[in-house]
């Protein structure tokens, strides 16, 4: 997904008699966060731990479990459980460990009060779009129109 996300626009495609498209595909060149919370472990902590060091935008919410290990062989035990215990965990390009034990810390707090959930609001969501909607409001999208084709066929 960090991939995904951080697809840029490389350029469009004119054809006649059809709109523009881009290449990628898919892209987004617009503001971006994430929403995180301490209910987010494993995918959840790596997420948005790899969206910081991007610098894609800012997270929001409280700050996440912090179980960036993994498991890879759990042995069943007789009565039809298992025996769990982590066998790797992750460390950073720079040679540090992260994430496991300590989690991703917001850069906007917002706690998710539960008489404002019980009443239908959802404080973390409504901040990223708030924040979302003024950073809109300050870099609007840009609209690329194609260029006037060249006299003569295509250039050389």
């Amino acid at each position: 997904m960090i991939a995904l996300l951080s697809r840029p626009l490389l350029g469009y495609w004119a054809r006649r008699g059809v709109e523009p498209f881009s290449t990628p595909g898919f892209y987004n060149t617009g503001p971006k966060v994430t929403l995180i919370n301490g209910q987010a472990g494993s995918g959840g902590d790596a997420f948005p731990f790899f969206f910081r060091e991007m610098k894609m935008g800012p997270l929001i919410g409280t700050r996440t479990w912090g179980g960036l290990a993994g498991l890879n062989f759990t042995p069943p035990l007789l009565d039809g459980g298992v025996l769990s215990a982590p066998s790797f965990r992750y460390y950073t390009p720079d040679g540090h460990w992260a994430v496991e034990n300590e989690g991703v810390a917001p850069d906007i707090e917002v706690i998710d009060r539960p008489d404002e959930v019980a009443k239908g609001r959802d404080p973390s969501l409504e901040k990223a779009l708030s924040y979302l909607l003024e950073e809109l409001k300050k870099n609007p999208p840009r609209n690329v129109p194609a260029p006037t084709p060249p006299k003569g066929g295509a250039p050389r």
